[in-house]
């Protein structure tokens, strides 16, 4: 078997595993963008057009069901409205959402140009979606944009995801300055 025919059986055995995952076929999948250290695919990276022609303009989606539901409580606990308010207020903040939003555009469109300014999860402005924002951020690495870098780190302080879904070298919240107690993630 070659180099060529391995990858593409690899993908077929990752692609199998994320149905599983979602509940539905993947459309679109160009790679696994993020495999979990317990050797999981999480993050596809996706075309910026469906098979069917349909735009779909989100680069990295998450699929591992244990950070998706970490996405979700986070999402309920109002961490994006904090994330937000953030952006408002902090220019180093903003400036850096921005950059963010830029390469992700750039690597999209290096892809399919679709003509558009929408990248994902709300960016340059809003923060809209965590679970964009946390496969962003495990596709592109911890240090790439601030607001990755915390939702990764903040969905790894529950459900054991430190070294199983999330790398054990991410980040900490402690790290990071961010002070848990204000979220009321536990009773989500």
């Amino acid at each position: 078997m070659t180099a060529q025919e391995n990858d593409a059986a690899q993908l077929a055995a990752d692609l199998e595993i994320v149905k599983e995952q979602l509940g539905r076929s993947a459309r679109g999948v160009l790679a696994i963008a993020y495999r979990t250290p317990d050797g999981q695919p999480a993050v596809v990276k996706t075309a910026p057009r469906l098979p069917d022609g349909t735009p779909f303009p989100t680069l990295y989606y998450l699929t591992d069901p244990r950070l998706t539901a970490e996405a979700s409580r986070l999402e309920v606990a109002h961490v994006m409205k904090w994330m937000e308010s953030r952006l408002a207020e902090d220019e180093e903040l903003a400036a850096d959402y921005q950059r963010a939003h830029e390469h992700f555009l750039a690597e999209r469109n290096a892809i399919e140009d679709l003509g558009t300014q929408f990248s994902g999860g709300g960016m340059p402005d809003r923060v809209k979606c965590l679970h964009v924002l946390i496969a962003y951020a495990l596709a592109e690495g911890p240090q790439h944009f601030r607001l990755g870098t915390e939702a990764v780190a903040m969905a790894a302080e529950y459900k054991d995801l430190r070294g199983t879904a999330i790398p054990q070298d991410w980040p900490t919240v402690e790290e990071l300055g961010i002070d848990m107690a204000q979220f009321d993630v536990p009773n989500v």
